[in-house]
């Protein structure tokens, strides 16, 4: 069992900046990939970014160049750096982990709005 505990949501201006964490604890030596999703209200939970233990990264195209994922392995956080935000990226924000078994964690999701 993993628990995962996210922070760092708001409300911000269109072009302004968050940065996401989530913290992980429990069974987290087998945590192999961790990642961000969003679910805007309406629409299905989106992958927004993921990245590797060994600190290989992937964007969704409508965030890439503006956010930054990383990873703290020492503290087993993965971060979410969001600059130049966008109304349009105003929604719920999860983080996820995959295990080296393929079960995946889900943390309770943090919300992030952004006003034009």
């Amino acid at each position: 069992q993993v628990q995962l505990v996210e922070s760092g949501g708001g409300l911000v201006q269109a072009g302004g900046s968050l940065r996401l964490s989530c913290a992980a604890s429990g069974n987290i030596f087998s945590i192999n990939l961790m990642g961000w999703y969003r679910q805007a209200a309406g629409n299905q939970r989106e992958w927004v970014a993921t990245i590797t233990r060994g600190g290989i990264t992937n964007y969704a195209a409508s965030v890439k160049g503006r956010f930054t994922i990383s990873r703290d392995n020492a503290k087993n956080t993965v971060y979410l750096q969001m600059n130049g935000l966008k109304p349009e990226d105003t929604a719920i924000y999860y983080c996820k982990v995959n295990m080296n078994s393929g079960l995946g964690y889900w943390g309770q999701g943090t919300q992030v709005t952004v006003s034009s």
